[in-house]
């Protein structure tokens, strides 16, 4: 599932607990279909990160190398 797509159905999960307005085991049964979604997204951002490069330039200003971007954590 694309990233875009699991987020959008994340955010409609949680605005219906937020209202408030569904019976307890649909709540919980959304409330595990959204955990399952955060992980995914989670997933998909730390693949993202990592192929995420910088791109190094020599003293005449041209590309000299690509090297992965320095990610404080």
């Amino acid at each position: 599932m694309p990233f875009e797509k699991a987020l959008a159905e994340l955010e409609q999960i949680v605005n219906k607990l937020e209202r408030g307005d569904v019976a307890l085991e649909e709540s919980l049964a959304i409330y595990s279909r959204g955990e399952k979604l955060k992980i995914r997204c989670e997933a998909l951002l730390r693949q993202a990160e990592s192929r995420v490069e910088k791109i190094t330039l020599g003293a005449n200003g041209q590309p000299k190398r690509v090297e992965p971007l320095d990610v404080d954590r």
